[in-house]
């Protein structure tokens, strides 16, 4: 029989003379699973709650507590964390009837990481100003191996006091060199999506790059060791592509559909703010044709797929894995 679930009526609290922060978390996925280990690891009394209540099994059997709405997750919790996939999610968890700002006190803070854009937020503090919460936008990179082992980079839009203050909070899932203060509420938000704009443009450079070497009769070992020897070397080269080159590994842990999603949201920006981005939207289609040809769970390389497929050759270095 499964032990039942800690009431939110008895939440843990040290006896210490400083009580840790509890830290209430929304969205165990991917991402969200590693960032509450390492937090719950780090001591943090947490307070969680996703569309799966599965999903937090090994964090109740550690001492979370699991809450049934997000407002339960506010109304429990010193900082409120959300970690989602879309806009559309943040904003139905924030403003929902049960959502965050049901349950949050006045003066409470709420610190997004989703891969988002700062319109959710912006409402937020215009709807919300006489409340005084603090809001924070801190998205990641680093995957979801670096989200299980601790060592996100985390860029944080908001004010300079609060990253201050909750710094103990983000190096507990976070590389301490890596997490920057990028700027106002919104920077962090502009950073990611900046940040996976050129990596996914690097991949689509690089795939087009590697299969035209390859046609014209290169060797793929030798042509990308002239890459990474030129001043055409990229980290994508040097490091990135060498999972599909030595193990044909897509990188499932990131579906295309989300892909595809931080794309059309790195366009919205570039329109947003007036700048032309021709080259963002070609790598758009392509990402998108990927993910129409091979399935919204593809991995977030499979793009690389189109051009071997168009060339009929697998793009594998000399010894790759199968």
């Amino acid at each position: 029989m499964n032990a039942p679930s800690p009431s939110l009526d008895t939440p843990p609290r040290s006896d210490a003379a400083a009580p840790p922060v509890t830290v209430g978390f929304i969205g165990l996925g991917n991402m969200g699973s590693g960032m509450t280990r390492n937090l719950q690891q780090a001591g943090f009394p947490l307070v969680v709650n996703d569309i799966r209540h599965e999903s937090a099994a090994d964090l109740i059997a550690g001492g979370a507590i699991w809450a049934d709405t997000a407002a339960e997750v506010a109304a429990a919790s010193d900082v409120v964390i959300t970690m989602l996939p879309t806009p559309r999610h943040v904003d139905a968890v924030v403003n929902g009837p049960t959502g965050i700002l049901a349950g949050i006190a006045d003066g409470g803070t709420w610190i997004d990481m989703s891969t988002s854009v700062p319109d959710v937020a912006d409402r937020v503090r215009a709807d919300h100003a006489h409340r005084g919460l603090h809001i924070l936008d801190a998205p990641v990179s680093g995957m979801s191996v670096g989200a299980a082992n601790g060592m996100l980079q985390i860029f944080v839009g908001g004010d300079a006091a609060d990253v201050t203050r909750l710094r103990p909070v983000f190096e507990a899932m976070g590389d301490p060199e890596r997490i920057l203060h990028v700027g106002a509420n919104g920077a962090g938000y502009a950073v990611k999506l900046m940040i996976n704009q050129l990596w996914f443009s690097h991949l689509v450079a690089t795939a087009e790059v590697l299969s035209i070497g390859v046609k014209a009769g290169v060797d793929l070992d030798v042509l990308r060791a002239s890459l990474v020897a030129s001043p055409a070397n990229s980290n994508f080269v040097q490091n990135d592509v060498l999972s599909i080159l030595d193990h044909g590994d897509y990188d499932e842990g990131f579906a295309i559909a989300l892909a595809c999603k931080d794309l059309g949201l790195s366009i919205d920006l570039a329109r947003s703010v007036g700048v032309p981005a021709e080259l963002s939207s070609l790598v758009e289609q392509i990402y998108r044709r990927a993910k129409a040809q091979y399935g919204d769970k593809a991995g977030e390389m499979t793009p690389v797929k189109l051009y071997e497929d168009l060339i009929g050759t697998e793009l594998r270095l000399e010894g790759a894995s199968a």
